[in-house]
């Protein structure tokens, strides 16, 4: 499991979550941040700095926002 970044991101750029990444996991996409699932120690400093709350757990994702997912797994070539 890791963490992942929803649509409040996309206008967001304050990159506090970049910030405090241990492993350099987290890149600015195309229209908001996402993080590399295959890089995620899971460790959760992004999700509390995110001033937009946009970071979410795996399972933890609402199901409005779980297309999310998807585009960072696609992003980063996660099967």
């Amino acid at each position: 499991m890791t963490f992942f970044i929803t649509s409040a991101c996309i206008t967001e750029r304050a990159a506090d979550c970049v910030e405090v990444c241990p492993v350099d996991c987290i890149t600015l996409g195309d229209d908001q941040f996402l993080i590399d699932p295959n890089t995620c120690i899971d460790c959760g400093a992004c999700e509390t700095v995110c001033p937009v709350e946009a970071i979410y757990y795996e399972d933890d994702v609402p199901a409005e926002e779980r297309a999310y997912i998807l585009k960072a797994k696609e992003y980063f070539g996660v099967a």
